[in-house]
């Protein structure tokens, strides 16, 4: 055995020693993440203690650094997480992602949260004046202008 092999083979062995006296290290698996609405999933490499808000926030981040379509957003509560092979429940934002049990999930937005889109405000307008905004929008829907020739 050459010099370099022993060093080489001794340096393993300590790193074994060493390893077997620290804390059980957490695992890492491989996550993929559906967006609704987008043309393919995301997918990443996790630690199995990461929260769920924080799998969200890294979905966001990816979302947007690759430039996919439709523009989602960057705050991390206006979604939920589900999983793929239970989608009927969204998970806790608190929770680790191991519990799950999964590593298939679906990304979606909140309902209720597109008011600019199904009302055709911004949501600041409905959010200050609050029952008074319908009847801007009404006032702006039934404002239809015919134009005489």
């Amino acid at each position: 055995m050459t010099p370099q092999m022993r060093r080489l083979a001794d340096s393993s062995h300590k790193k074994e020693g060493k390893k077997s006296g620290r804390k059980a290290e957490v695992g890492r698996m491989l996550i993929t993440v559906s967006v609704l609405g987008s043309s393919g999933p995301i997918r990443f490499v996790a630690r199995e203690d990461d929260l769920v808000a924080s799998i969200i926030g890294i979905v966001l981040k990816s979302y947007a650094r690759e430039g996919r379509l439709p523009v989602l957003g960057s705050d991390s509560n206006d979604f939920v997480l589900y999983s793929g092979y239970d989608a009927s429940n969204a998970l806790s934002p608190w929770e680790p992602i191991r519990c799950n049990g999964s590593r298939n999930f679906l990304l979606c937005k909140k309902q209720g949260l597109d008011v600019k889109a199904s009302t055709g405000m911004s949501a600041k307008v409905v959010s200050k004046k609050g029952k008074v905004g319908w009847k801007a929008w009404l006032n702006k829907s039934l404002s239809f202008r015919i134009s005489t020739n």
